[in-house]
């Protein structure tokens, strides 16, 4: 290691961890309560509901957890702006989480790179066109698990919401779009973030980064070059 440059790097602070750890154990919450209540006929699903105190607590725990969630989420918005305003976070192109052309063309590259039609490999930020498409699949989801979750869970008030002409089909389209994306969420989740950020053969069985924040610099130099630069290559 050169002189000048730490062995680990901090990627993610205490805030941030404590609302990731939030939203994968309300997540988790929600799937499993949800998993249930979506298919009652289902041997092991009616063994799940029992498991959570029966289908009322189900339910009960089910909705707590979304409303943890859905705060959890105005929080994280929230202190973004509060960290964008003070200017303790910066908008720069290698650190950005928002998606850039740049993102579009890595994408090719990488996939030209594991089919063997180029010898290298994209250059990285702090983000990948992979993490950010792991963090607005929240955004979108939020948007319409959350607000139809709400609609479902508060049924009364939302009547006030909706025109009378909707009143005889809004309800089977708001469950359609919460248990429809739901289980979109769940299988995107296990097969999408569970891979690309514990599975891969380079962090299996898991990285410890979203509990000690902290990532090695020569993993940093390898899987995030361009950031890489820009925090030590003054210090090479």
């Amino acid at each position: 290691m050169n002189k000048g440059i730490p062995a680990e790097y901090t990627r993610f602070n205490v805030t941030e961890r404590i609302q990731h750890v939030i939203m994968f154990v309300t997540f988790l919450l929600l799937s499993f309560t949800g998993w249930a209540l979506k298919y009652p006929e289902v041997e092991n699903s009616r063994w799940l509901v029992n498991l959570w105190g029966g289908p009322r607590m189900a339910g009960i725990i089910h909705r707590a957890a979304g409303i943890t969630m859905l705060l959890d989420f105005v929080w994280h918005v929230a202190y973004l702006g509060y960290m964008l305003a003070t200017g303790k976070m910066k908008l720069r192109m290698k650190t950005t989480i928002i998606p850039l052309p740049k993102d579009v063309v890595d994408m090719v590259k990488n996939m030209l790179y594991f089919v063997g039609l180029s010898k290298t490999k994209p250059q990285f930020g702090r983000f990948s066109y992979i993490h950010k498409f792991d963090y607005w699949a929240v955004f979108w989801g939020m948007g319409i698990i959350g607000l139809s979750g709400l609609f479902l869970a508060f049924p009364v008030q939302a009547a006030y919401i909706f025109p009378s002409w909707s009143v005889n089909w809004i309800w089977e389209v708001l469950f359609v779009m919460h248990s429809d994306e739901a289980l979109l969420a769940i299988v995107f989740i296990l097969f999408w973030h569970f891979y690309n950020e514990h599975l891969k053969y380079n962090k299996f069985p898991m990285s410890m980064t979203w509990i000690t924040g902290k990532i090695s610099t020569e993993d940093m130099k390898h899987e995030h070059p361009l950031e890489y630069e820009l925090e030590f290559g003054d210090k090479k």
